[in-house]
């Protein structure tokens, strides 16, 4: 059973599709990249698995159990599956170690002096233990957006969805964030990725989907997409992408 599966899934702004029957499997463990032109439809469907949108048809499943049935409380979902943005979105007045505490001292109970060894830790391992009292003013981009990631991890979430999180970066501090992908690729995490950084989905992804107007148009391992492309709209479009 795949740990995410879509099937037919649809997305309606008013006339506008923006996710047109899609089908999606993710397996436990694996990393799969979604690429495509903007608007494509990447964004707007992480937020349908993440729920913070609704669906017009078809079905989104969590190990087998169908997430998306109208009027399930999203809140237990979202606490399985975590989302990490373009915009940093950490408050400014908090320090990076207190942005991190405040979901699972308010969802889950938890005292701060309970918290703080398994929340120290998730910043040494990701490089930032020397940041935790620093406001995000003090921060740079780069070290924002990983002090983001420790606040979805921080919920112990079974899967982790990212839209485009390098995409506000500088181009010299994309490769910290991509770094922190390949840790968590390496410690068996569940996950799918908006993307335009190529050579890392070639690299780092187990499977590859180019979506073009809210449909996944062909999808497969990277070296089989980016090496051999079938559909003439996923070589226009890479050909452009890797030039």
């Amino acid at each position: 059973m795949p740990k995410l599966a879509l099937k037919a899934v649809e997305k309606r702004f008013g006339d506008n599709t923006v996710c047109d029957g899609i089908n999606l499997t993710v397996n436990e463990g694996e990393m799969v990249c979604l690429i495509g032109a903007s608007g494509a439809g990447k964004s707007t469907l992480l937020r349908c698995i993440n729920l913070q949108e609704t669906i017009e048809d078809g079905e989104i499943l969590l190990d087998g159990k169908d997430i998306s049935l109208p009027g399930l409380d999203p809140q237990p979902v979202r606490r399985r599956i975590g989302m990490v943005f373009q915009s940093y979105n950490l408050f400014p007045h908090m320090t990076a170690e207190e942005n991190v505490m405040l979901a699972p001292r308010r969802v889950y109970r938890k005292s701060r002096a309970s918290l703080k060894a398994e929340i120290t830790d998730l910043f040494d391992r990701f490089g930032l233990k020397d940041r935790m009292g620093h406001y995000p003013d003090q921060l740079s981009g780069g070290q924002q957006q990983r002090v983001a990631i420790v606040r979805a991890l921080a919920m112990k979430p079974e899967v982790m969805l990212f839209d485009e999180i390098t995409s506000a970066l500088d181009p010299q501090l994309v490769g910290e964030v991509l770094d922190v992908l390949r840790l968590l690729k390496q410690s068996g995490m569940t996950m799918v990725l908006a993307t335009h950084e190529m050579g890392f989905a070639r690299e780092a992804a187990d499977k590859v989907c180019f979506l073009k107007d809210g449909k996944v148009i062909e999808e497969g391992p990277p070296s089989a997409l980016f090496d051999a492309p079938q559909h003439k709209d996923t070589q226009a479009f890479l050909a452009r992408a890797l030039k």
